[in-house]
């Protein structure tokens, strides 16, 4: 309970002999910008010092966040950004150009000011990926290209850059019909950016077909440097560059399908979490047990280094493709030839692997037949046919084991992985 006298210096002040207006001896204060609903809720917390946050919908808790900062209760202040951070991580990941916008606006905001910037830098993609990117202000975007922590390859991170300045300029994406007034726009609309880029980590064959074709607009001696850069054997930069991006990742993770950013999506998925777990608060460990190309395609091989493992999780490339499918298995693999029962695992489909915002999750409809452990099979689960003898599975749609989330009824597999899933 905390006591109304400490509420808020704005009530004391608005509330004043000097500010107060007054009609029939009451007080009258006129907020039209904080709606009714949300002011009963503040309301309700200088009388009895309790608030419940439970049935807003994000928006409105965002919404009342604003309303106590302008109205200057401290205490509310500090614990709606607590419940968002807590509870609220998908509506923040919805529209992360405009929260982060809104929170950039609030300086009493610092909380969800630094969860929002390292959920971004964890997971670039939220914000690159969205609709609302090219909407994002200059300065919070300079912002973000001065982290050294965002986790993204430095060849993307200058894509979305020219993305998001052909969008201020309303322009087309190909120099080679620019007028030179359009070069122009383009190069001043990059100029404050420039320096943020790290072009000595842009690989040469990226270099040429994805930087090059713009030199128009770059400066001619970062250019010259460049392509000396590259050209020369064992040519070093001869200015000062950015230091290299290290992602603040606790991520271990040996893989050639996956990447430390698929994690958090698995561990919260494992733990029937609403919303993502961050990168740095994953509590499992995932282990490599087997590599289809490395320790070869057969059951045989499969069971050797996957049986009586405990729970693990495997995921598979669709050959022709960037598809990655897969599956969550919490007991142990066998060859037993009989079906194994459980509520807890799930099969998982991402219809582009390298953008975990297209996942679809299906938990188990029918447990008694969850996970199927033959000695002729690979990773078996209900209505998935794992055939390791070949790479050529099915997904059977005539009975519902498992969801249907659109992974293909036949498809051919160009390489699979299995990871024991050991909690920390």
């Amino acid at each position: 309970m905390l006591e109304k006298n400490r509420m808020s210096q704005y009530f004391r002040t608005a509330f004043s002999n000097e500010w107060a207006e007054k009609k029939d001896g009451k007080f009258i204060l006129r907020k039209p910008n904080i709606l009714p609903h949300l002011f009963n809720i503040i309301l309700r917390f200088i009388y009895y010092g309790n608030i419940e946050l439970k049935d807003l919908q994000g928006s409105d808790v965002l919404k009342l966040l604003i309303a106590v900062d302008e109205l200057n209760i401290q205490q509310l202040i500090s614990h709606i950004q607590e419940y968002l951070i807590e509870h609220q991580t998908e509506f923040l990941n919805q529209n992360p150009a405009g929260i982060l916008e809104t929170v950039y606006q609030h300086e009493t905001f610092t909380d969800l000011w630094n969860f929002c910037l390292e959920k971004i830098c964890e997971e670039p993609e939220i914000l690159f990926n969205s609709d609302k990117f090219i909407n994002l202000k200059a300065p919070l975007l300079e912002l973000l290209l001065k982290r050294d922590d965002l986790n993204m390859d430095e060849i993307k991170i200058w894509e979305n850059l020219l993305k998001w300045c052909f969008a201020q300029q309303n322009m087309i994406d190909d120099p080679t019909k620019w007028s030179k007034d359009e070069v122009t726009k383009i190069e001043r609309s990059l100029h404050r950016f420039i320096p943020l880029i790290r072009f000595y980590d842009i690989k040469p064959a990226d270099f040429f077909y994805k930087v090059y074709c713009y030199k128009e607009t770059l400066p001619q001696d970062l250019i010259h440097n460049l392509l000396e850069f590259h050209i020369v054997p064992n040519m070093k930069p001869k200015i000062n560059v950015p230091p290299s991006r290290k992602p603040n990742l606790k991520v271990k993770l040996d893989s050639n399908l996956i990447e430390s950013k698929h994690i958090p999506l698995f561990a919260s998925w494992i733990d029937k979490k609403d919303t993502s777990y961050s990168v740095n608060g994953i509590p499992y460990e995932f282990k490599l047990l087997y590599r289809s190309s490395r320790d070869g395609f057969s059951a045989t091989s499969f069971h050797k280094n996957c049986d009586n493992k405990g729970a693990t999780i495997w995921m598979a490339k669709i050959q022709g493709s960037t598809q990655l499918i897969g599956g969550y298995n919490p007991l142990d693999w066998n060859r037993s030839g009989n079906y194994k029962n459980t509520l807890d695992s799930f099969l998982f489909n991402f219809p582009d692997g390298k953008d975990i915002s297209t996942a679809k999750l299906g938990y188990v409809n029918y447990a008694n037949c969850a996970i199927c452990c033959s000695s002729n099979q690979g990773p078996s689960m209900g209505n998935l046919d794992c055939k390791s003898s070949n790479s050529n599975w099915e997904f059977h749609t005539d009975w519902s084991g498992y969801p249907n989330i659109n992974i293909p009824e036949t498809f051919t597999v160009d390489c699979y992985e299995v990871f024991q899933v050991i909690r920390c």
